[in-house]
């Protein structure tokens, strides 16, 4: 009776993690067999003497350290003196060590070459293994018929590994029509054989609800399967489900525990989202020295997401050194990557000046990169540079473009300035209701600005029906934000008794608020209620104020966010890796706040 020893080799394929650990069926008869205690002296007298499965025996001691000093090159020697004989077990391993590189060159070609050795001699994990490098085009030929055809024999046989590669197959329609259902149903026969990445990929599946009925329990119970395996994907997905409380109860010290686990084992999108956990103090005591190591770690294997975050702890010197040179060295490391909040921060560098050259042009470039892949902030700065002609020729029009652009996916920065643009007919047709439209949009979203001037077309009758107290209303909201022209606003609105019961103390109130963040103004009206004895409850005198006064609206409106932002690093947690049937997915880009 033959020695089978199981084995794994974790080969990191696009289609899945094929390895041989599920061989089904004994492999041929090759040469004497060997008893179940043949000691290492008899396996290697016997070796020597050429026999084919002694050889291979030999060579899966060395491959293991099993009883000898391990030794790839030892084990590919036997493994070829088998493999050459027609050992099928021999010719899967060699075909494993040269896709490697284990003891000898990585060859693809030669790997495929003793893969159809075994294949054809019904090893299954061979069989998979050959199916996944046609799906590939690794060594051969890409040939997704091929690759199908091998992934159904090692499926027929069993083999987990197979079962949730051909299930990416149907998932990806790969040489088949596309599938969900029956995706599932092979993801889940790899699943219950207890293959990690088949319990990663039946989650995912539940949480998209693709090709079964969506349901966040199910996948936080397959995410753990996997993650109690030591799968990095799924123990990154089942904390992102503790700390969105998806499937399972909140809770965000659970999420720490689980991004932990697969930023120990390398995993970048775990090491950035911890980072954050240690930034916000979610789940953990807060600490940005830990959050810059954990987002260094990220970093370094090129996590785009990470070095913006890096980038940006280095640009407010929190956990590390202020140090603009290296903010922008990071930001430029997940702008070349393609990563739009970079880009866009970046930019923003160029254009102040900071830890670089100043260079309006190349702030352009790059708001106009992150502005291309639809960054609201980036597509805001863009239409900024245009409005004031910096960097780029001067032009309203690109300007509201851009404006709109922003606008339109809720940006109130741009909502508010593109609402100033209809206002003063700049690069688009003069029209008070669109301006209204737009600076609605951006005060039901707290902009204070906008709230501000919402309430100056509401006491002109502007764009809308003249409402004074409406005008007090959004006044007041702006005001109460700290907005000092809103306060100046409304402290004038309570002088004259316009939309509210005049009341002098109310105003001196207001006008205070604004005078002690410098509005002139404000001051100045503050002084003459003083003179005449109007910052006392009122007394009946209907003395107003100069022409110190301002009349709300009465001058261009400031607008905020005008100038290029700074976005905060990422607090938020990247989704779980819808797409991801493969090992270490790529993860999606996260917006930031």
């Amino acid at each position: 009776m033959k020695l089978r020893i199981i084995f794994c080799a974790a080969l990191a394929l696009l289609l899945g993690q094929p390895a041989l650990a599920d061989a089904a069926g004994p492999p041929a008869n090759t040469s004497t067999a060997l008893s179940a205690d043949a000691t290492l002296e008899e396996i290697s007298n016997l070796a020597k003497t050429g026999n084919a499965e002694a050889q291979y025996q030999l060579g899966e001691r060395y491959y293991n350290g099993q009883g000898v000093v391990q030794n790839d090159k030892q084990a590919l020697y036997w493994y070829r003196k088998a493999a050459e004989q027609n050992n099928d077990m021999a010719q899967a391993y060699l075909g494993v060590m040269y896709y490697t590189g284990r003891g000898v060159a990585q060859d693809y070609a030669q790997a495929v070459f003793w893969y159809r050795k075994a294949a054809e001699q019904g090893i299954a994990a061979a069989q998979g293994n050959l199916g996944v490098m046609y799906g590939y085009g690794q060594g051969v030929a890409q040939d997704y018929a091929q690759s199908l055809f091998w992934l159904r024999k090692a499926v027929d046989q069993g083999n987990a590994s197979a079962q949730n590669d051909l299930g990416n197959m149907y998932k990806e329609g790969h040489g088949v029509a596309r599938d969900d259902a029956q995706a599932v149903v092979l993801f889940r026969k790899a699943a219950e054989r207890g293959r990690a990445i088949g319990q990663y990929n039946l989650a995912v599946m539940y949480y998209a609800g693709r090709g079964i009925n969506q349901d966040n329990a199910q996948a936080v119970f397959w995410y753990r399967k996997a993650a109690d395996q030591g799968y990095a994907a799924a123990q990154f997905n089942l904390g992102y489900m503790y700390n969105i409380g998806s499937g399972v109860a909140q809770d965000n010290a659970q999420a720490v525990f689980w991004y932990r686990k697969a930023a120990d084992q390398g995993y970048a999108a775990a090491q950035n989202t911890l980072g954050t956990m240690y930034q916000s103090g979610r789940g953990i005591t807060q600490d940005d020295a830990q959050a810059v190591f954990w987002y260094r770690k990220a970093a370094d294997q090129g996590y785009a997401v990470a070095q913006f975050n890096l980038g940006y702890m280095y640009n407010i010197g929190s956990g590390v050194a202020q140090d603009n040179a290296q903010a922008v060295f990071w930001y430029r490391k997940g702008a070349d990557q393609g990563y739009a909040a970079a880009q866009n921060t970046l930019g923003t560098m160029y254009q102040s000046g900071h830890g670089i050259t100043q260079d309006d042009v190349q702030a352009v470039f790059w708001y106009r990169k992150a502005a291309d892949q639809g960054y609201a902030v980036a597509q805001f700065n863009l239409g900024y540079m245009y409005n004031i002609g910096t960097g780029v020729a001067q032009d309203n029009a690109q300007a509201v473009f851009w404006y709109r652009k922003a606008a339109d996916q809720g940006y109130a920065a741009a909502q508010n300035t593109l609402g100033t643009m209809y206002q003063s007919e700049h690069g688009v047709t003069q029209d008070d209701a669109e301006a209204v439209f737009w600076y609605r949009k951006a005060a039901d979203q707290g902009y204070a600005a906008a709230q501000n001037t919402l309430g100056t077309m509401y006491q002109s009758g502007r764009g809308i029906t003249q409402d004074d107290a409406q005008a007090v209303f959004w006044y007041r909201k702006a005001a109460d934000q700290g907005y000092a022209v809103a306060q100046f606003n409304l402290g004038y609105m309570y002088n004259m008794g316009r939309g509210v019961a005049r009341d002098y103390e109310q105003a001196a109130f207001w006008y205070g608020k604004a005078a002690d963040q410098g509005d002139t103004d404000a001051q100045k009206n503050l002084a003459i209620m003083y003179e005449t004895d109007q910052s006392a409850p009122d007394n009946g005198s209907d003395t107003q104020p100069t022409g110190n006064h301002r009349k709300p609206g009465g001058r261009p409106n400031r607008p905020s966010g005008n100038r290029p932002n700074n976005r905060p690093p990422q607090h938020n947690n990247p989704p779980p890796h819808r797409p991801a049937p493969q090992p270490m997915p790529k993860p999606a880009p996260i917006s930031p706040k």
